[in-house]
């Protein structure tokens, strides 16, 4: 029997998933529920090899179908290159149609490694490195305790890039707060200029119930965005992007209100404005009705439609003034509460 780990990249769906490490070597962030109640450990190459072996028996009739594999969990570059390079070179053996492989990094490990070692993990077969940038302030960073710097970030997101590996940067929208939101778009536009990746996926912010950040609320240190509000900083932040070969992902993501501002930076970047812009033109509570839908599970449809229809708006009307009834801010409450469902499940109640 061999292990797998609890999350992965959406785009990693139809990928062999091969457990490197357990867990997450930091797991102090403030916003991130994935890890906590668990202790982080480094797998032996045996170890690996074995699961390896496993995977490659259960598979056997389907081998040549498997052509990508993610290394999992949190930040396989914390473990030895050399140890990594006998992994990936082993896992092509086994596997030999595989032509992608990928995995998570924290940006203190990406750091870490030197030229040398991202090039010799290039020629193995490394192609695609996700990241958990969050913010490009400095602040936000701080007050999430992320563990890293804007230094951290860009040193290790443009060793990755100037090796030729495939980089996909993961923003923040929101976890900043009122009191960042700006700060947060602005700084994490110019990080995201100078590293220049292939990928910038979005992952709006959701607190989850048991998030120290709801002890940060009760205080005031900490004031929750609502999502018009957020998309307002999306806004912010996409109009301060260069128009580079990057493509911008909102539509991977449900956490994202507006799924559909989605496409490259040199080409579509007018278009995802547009796309934000419509949005924000809507009454109050045409985008009250938008969030509503949306986060009820509405994904895969255009809710700006059907929020136009006075019909439907005067259906869903009914049950906006009942949330708005129910304390102080109660429909962004409700909201928020909605999203929080959509997260992992830290394995503890106590969550410090």
């Amino acid at each position: 029997m061999y292990e797998q780990g609890t999350i992965r990249p959406p785009s990693e769906a139809s990928s062999l998933l091969v457990r490197v490490t357990r867990n997450c070597p930091w797991n102090r962030c403030l916003m991130c529920p994935a890890y906590k109640g668990t202790t982080f450990s480094k797998r032996s190459v045996d170890e690996v090899k074995k699961d390896i072996d496993g995977m490659a028996e259960d598979y056997g009739r389907y081998l040549e179908r498997i052509t990508s594999a993610f290394l999992q969990d949190a930040d396989t570059l914390i473990i030895p290159t050399k140890e990594l390079l006998e992994i990936i070179e082993y896992l092509k053996i086994k596997f030999p149609n595989i032509t992608r492989i990928t995995t998570y990094a924290r940006a203190k490990s990406m750091k870490k490694k030197s030229a040398a070692s991202y090039q010799a993990l290039k020629q193995a077969g490394l192609t695609r490195i996700h990241t958990g940038m969050e913010s490009g302030s400095a602040r936000v960073l701080k007050m999430i305790r992320k563990g890293s710097t804007p230094e951290d970030i860009l040193t290790g997101g443009l060793r990755v890039m100037e090796a030729g590996i495939s980089l996909s940067e993961y923003i923040m929208p929101g976890v900043g707060g009122r009191s960042l939101s700006e700060e947060h778009a602005l700084e994490t536009a110019r990080l995201l200029n100078t590293i220049r990746p292939d990928y910038i996926r979005v992952r709006t912010f959701a607190m989850h119930p048991k998030s120290p950040m709801q002890k940060m609320v009760e205080e005031g240190t900490f004031f929750p965005m609502s999502d018009e509000e957020i998309v307002a900083e999306i806004r912010l932040l996409v109009s301060n992007l260069d128009e580079m070969h990057t493509h911008f992902r909102c539509g991977d993501f449900s956490l994202n209100l507006l799924m559909g501002v989605d496409g490259y930076l040199d080409s579509q970047k007018d278009e995802m404005l547009q796309e934000i812009d419509t949005y924000l033109s809507l009454s109050k509570r045409q985008k009250q009705a938008y969030s509503l839908l949306h986060r009820s599970g509405h994904y895969f449809q255009r809710p700006d439609d059907l929020v136009r229809d006075d019909k439907v708006l005067d259906q869903i009307s009914g049950e906006i003034e009942k949330l708005e009834k129910n304390g102080k801010d109660g429909f962004n409450k409700y909201i928020q509460h909605l999203m929080s469902y959509q997260l992992p499940q830290p394995q503890t109640d106590n969550w410090t």
